[in-house]
């Protein structure tokens, strides 16, 4: 069944999604008939409190997990009835992930780390290769291709997790707390990443629970016992500004 639209069919559209779990012989609502839609091109903040739901979205959204109950498509294709792996082929060719603790492969460089998503799709080594690299370059490492991620700062090490999300040219890509693990400026400068990452046309929805990271995207959804309590438009910060006044302010 094809989503339901009346002009260009939105990334990410949800329809009275809901997650439940069985716990001692309860029920745990997770998510709540939620329904909204996410355009191409936004860059979406998820908030709210321990157990509102926002990481349960995540799963559902990432195709990790399936709902309930409820219709939930991605670019018009009806993803929530797919079997487990339908859902890996369609998170692997549409879907990057950026998480808190970067998820490296400890004992391989960040151009190998970055290869990984190709690997599984079978693209040939060469291909892989420049495919990777180009991505490395596009987010600072060009010169850091071939360190392993100890060599690495944890800013750095989060940007190779981003040229690893982005290397299957991914219509979204779906942050998990990525400053979570770590400094102010750090965070800054992975904030103005995914700005520009944004700029450039790719959808982000980002999960965090603090205010100073969701002031970036252009739009905040606030979650509550799983249902959405609050969906603003927002005028993002602006990350290269934020950089200057933390470089004036440890003058």
């Amino acid at each position: 069944m094809d989503a339901p639209t009346s002009g260009p069919a939105p990334l990410i559209r949800c329809e009275a999604l809901a997650k439940r779990y069985e716990v001692g012989g309860g029920t745990v609502h997770a998510l709540r008939e939620l329904t909204l839609s996410v355009e191409p091109g936004e860059f979406v903040a998820v908030m709210g409190p321990s157990g509102s739901g926002k990481s349960t979205f995540m799963n559902l959204v990432g195709c990790l997990d399936r709902p309930s109950s409820g219709r939930y498509w991605l670019g018009g294709e009806a993803v929530d009835a797919m079997d487990r792996d339908q859902l890996a082929a369609i998170r692997n060719r549409r879907i990057g992930f950026v998480f808190q603790q970067f998820n490296l492969l400890p004992r391989t460089t960040a151009v190998d780390n970055v290869e990984l998503p190709l690997l599984y799709s079978g693209v040939p080594r060469a291909q892989r290769r420049e495919r990777a690299l180009k991505r490395l370059s596009q987010v600072g490492l060009a010169e850091r291709v071939d360190h392993h991620p100890a060599q690495l700062s944890g800013g750095q090490q989060q940007r190779v997790a981003i040229a690893r999300a982005l290397v299957n040219d991914p219509a979204l890509i779906l942050a998990d707390e990525p400053t979570g693990a770590l400094d102010s400026r750090t965070s800054v400068e992975v904030m103005a990443l995914l700005q520009s990452l944004n700029r450039e046309g790719i959808t982000i929805v980002l999960v965090t629970h603090e205010p100073d990271v969701a002031a970036f995207a252009t739009r905040i959804i606030a979650f509550r016992d799983g249902r959405v309590v609050r969906d603003t438009a927002n005028e993002p910060n602006d990350a290269a500004r934020a950089l200057r006044e933390l470089e004036v302010g440890s003058d």
